[in-house]
């Protein structure tokens, strides 16, 4: 329960901390006094129960029509309140979801904590951005309706407690049955009773709610996923042939979604066997209880009617978590795959690493780096390393000795191993084999991750041109569709991407491995000469001859020697 609660306190703290955040308070205390007006409304009903059918027991004309004009003045003011009520506390949903999703969002891609969680040892983050664009949604939807429900219902319970105690000050007699007890008040007695013993029942049979719940966004998730990483991947597959592997996976992940959905309406349906006829009684019990008061003589038709609308509104008050036991489970579940989410990311910011890293060097300079794998195994010792700038240097190797590993160490967030990397601060630029291109215009995908505005339209297409990509100049404002490019054609959009970054530093690995030598020639070339004073560590299988000189370190001997000392 306090693990619960540390949730819920953490998730809404980030909603009211946020800048506006007073603003928003103020807000939210307009929709829970526009909130508490139903509990007014409900009152003024009761009293006009009351007088209807009392005026309906003498068969008064003028008095039932001005019953029924006092009704409709009551139902159109409480629509009017409730139709404000719902549109300002939608309006508070979407900027504490805003709230919400920007914290994930920041937390998620500070200091890349997206890849240190994707790439964790032992638990891992499932579908995290099921997490920021749903978990959000949900967690602060569930919270304030839940919340403003109960609030209207804590405030109402005392209201309408104290109409059925006034109401329902007779007695009830024992004697029928052979007891001389009377039971003052006995109607508020009974409506505690009634719902307590209602309360205990339904959280025996929907306890294992929660977790079915918890386990059905994650089925649905990975179902999802799976159908958006195959349209990623189109060529492949196709390719491939690989349709029935993917119906195979589709099939698979779809049946493990509706093995637990098929779990989760089982108890739904034995929580429900409760529940419903719990919901559908609720207003008639009242006035079966309040009977014994009427054929005794203690009230009249009207004041049955009027006491039995009392007695429904305590019921239905106290019956807040039997109404809303479904909605909370599932209100929990989310809470805690949000906060579980919240507290990973915030632990991957702070990812333990042996390797020191430093960015007050004019260079680049590597001692005594040991990188290893998530599981600690060995990949490459580099004893010393030294860059200097404007230099060019090829690192070559045999595959799967850990070259890629040294990039994501260079660039300073590939934290398993030891050892000492130094280099400049500002400048750097790290090429991948396969560089992403970001949704929205090919002119963007060159700017990335700056605003394509920064760079300028004329200067895009200058440097598209200089890459060989003029053929794609026409399509320079249309959005990037990764399927109509080559593989070829996204490492020269890379290369478009170097150029208008101008950077200091560079490190290329198989940057140009879809290209063929007279392609990769020319394009190196033209770089070279477009950025004489930048720096070029260069990991490939071929030489870089066409950067000019360069020095050749071969990471196999490095690794040779490693092992032999």
């Amino acid at each position: 329960m306090l693990k619960l609660a540390g949730q819920f306190l953490r998730l809404i703290a980030i909603c009211v901390r946020h800048p506006g955040g007073k603003a928003d308070l103020a807000l939210l205390g307009i929709v829970v006094a526009l909130t508490l007006g139903s509990v007014y409304a409900s009152v003024r009903l009761i009293e006009w129960t009351g007088a209807f059918y009392s005026a309906i027991e003498k068969i008064d004309g003028p008095a039932i029509l001005t019953q029924i004009g006092v009704f409709a003045v009551i139902v159109g003011l409480n629509s009017a309140r409730h139709l404000l009520a719902e549109y300002l506390r939608k309006i508070l949903e979407i900027r504490w979801r805003q709230a919400l999703t920007e914290k994930a969002i920041t937390l998620w891609t500070k200091d890349k904590a997206y890849w240190h969680m994707a790439n964790a040892v032992g638990d891992r983050i499932d579908n995290p951005d099921q997490r920021i664009a749903e978990d959000c949604r949900l967690f602060v939807r569930g919270m304030l309706s839940e919340a403003l429900d109960l609030i209207s219902r804590v405030v109402g319970l005392f209201s309408f407690v104290a109409v059925l105690w006034a109401l329902a000050s007779f007695p009830l007699s024992l004697s029928p049955i052979g007891i001389d007890i009377e039971i003052p008040h006995y109607m508020v007695w009974a409506a505690f009773l009634y719902v307590a013993v209602s309360s205990v029942v339904t959280h025996l049979l929907g306890k294992p709610l929660k977790p079915l719940f918890a386990q059905q966004q994650h089925r649905e998730a990975d179902f999802r996923y799976a159908m958006a990483r195959w349209r990623s991947n189109f060529d492949e597959v196709a390719l491939a042939g690989g349709e029935a592997a993917e119906v195979r996976l589709f099939r698979q992940r779809f049946g493990d979604l509706a093995q637990n959905w098929r779990r989760l309406i089982r108890r739904e349906l034995v929580l429900g066997s409760f529940t419903y006829p719990f919901n559908h009684s609720v207003l008639r019990i009242p006035l079966f209880v309040a009977l014994p008061g009427y054929i005794a003589g203690h009230v009249a038709f009207g004041g049955l009617m009027q006491l039995s609308n009392a007695f429904s509104q305590v019921v239905t008050t106290l019956s807040w978590f039997i109404f809303s036991y479904r909605d909370l489970a599932d209100l929990v579940a989310t809470a805690a795959r949000l906060d579980d989410f919240m507290e990973n990311a915030r632990a991957r910011l702070q990812t333990p690493s042996a390797i020191v890293r430093s960015d007050r060097a004019k260079a680049l300079q590597l001692t005594g780096l040991n990188l290893r794998t998530p599981d600690r195994r060995h990949l490459l010792d580099i004893p010393e390393l030294h860059v200097r700038p404007g230099e060019c240097v090829w690192l070559k190797g045999a595959s799967g000795i850990g070259k890629s590993t040294l990039m994501k160490a260079v660039a300073g967030y590939w934290p398993h191993g030891e050892g000492e990397v130094d280099r400049a601060r500002e400048g750097w630029m790290f090429m991948p084999q396969t560089s992403y291109l970001p949704l929205g215009s090919l002119a963007e995908a060159v700017a990335y991750p700056a605003p394509a505005d920064d760079i300028g339209s004329a200067s895009i297409k200058a440097f598209l041109t200089e890459v060989g990509l003029a053929h794609r100049l026409d399509d320079s404002d249309n959005p990037v569709v990764e399927a109509g490019l080559s593989g070829g054609e996204r490492q020269r959009l890379a290369f478009a991407r170097l150029l208008a970054h101008a950077p200091r530093w560079v490190m290329l690995d198989e940057a140009t491995s879809a290209l063929d030598a007279s392609a990769e020639t020319q394009l190196l070339q033209r770089v070279r000469e477009r950025l004489p004073e930048t720096a070029f560590i260069v990991i490939a299988h071929r030489p870089p001859q066409a950067l000019g000189d360069f020095r050749t370190i071969d990471l196999d001997l490095a690794r040779h020697d490693a092992a032999a000392a």
